[in-house]
């Protein structure tokens, strides 16, 4: 089932979302909650959504990239599920690159993300993960961890100069990454 997108301004994004117990985890009602997740993250070209995003504030977050509309020359990134998920940057680098969300949408801004992360979560299944991620990848996260938070990539930009609507960020922006 698709769930409706809360958008910029209702207080469901603004909310620290709340960790998920381990005996929710095997319920069926949160795993059809996670399909229902995962299907509205494919039928909004999304790259990445975290439940508050659908009005539920639990931490959780699907992350999946094959072949997205929206970011055409992203790494192919496998589905994954991340359930109260932690976060350390493995160095203090920060990357700029171009961000959009699905509850602010037609525009993208330049947000400066830790180029590595360390995750600690649970996956789907309640088992306990952690990896590290790097580039692309490393941004998905930390943008859908901060929807847990209770956060959006506008709180992160430095500079609004480059908050562009996505008409003009593929017209000026998209082909060398800097405005003409």
């Amino acid at each position: 089932m698709i769930l409706k997108v809360a958008r910029l301004g209702h207080p469901a994004l603004r909310r620290k979302a709340s960790p998920v117990s381990r005996k929710l985890i095997s319920s069926a009602g949160f795993q059809s909650f996670l399909k229902d997740l995962v299907e509205t993250m494919h039928e909004y070209d999304g790259v990445g959504i975290a439940a508050p995003q659908v009005h539920l504030s639990l931490q959780v977050a699907a992350v999946e990239v094959n072949r997205n509309p929206r970011y055409p020359k992203a790494p192919r990134i496998p589905r994954l599920i991340l359930i109260n998920p932690r976060l350390k940057a493995l160095s203090r680098e920060k990357v700029l690159d171009w961000e959009g969300c699905l509850s602010v949408p037609g525009l993208r801004g330049r947000v400066p993300r830790w180029r590595s992360v360390e995750v600690q979560a649970y996956n789907a299944q309640g088992r306990a993960v952690r990896f590290r991620a790097g580039g692309f990848f490393a941004r998905v996260i930390q943008h859908e961890w901060d929807h847990l938070q209770g956060r959006v990539y506008l709180d992160r930009m430095r500079d609004l100069k480059t908050l562009t609507h996505l008409e003009e960020y593929v017209r000026y922006w998209n082909v060398s990454g800097h405005a003409p």
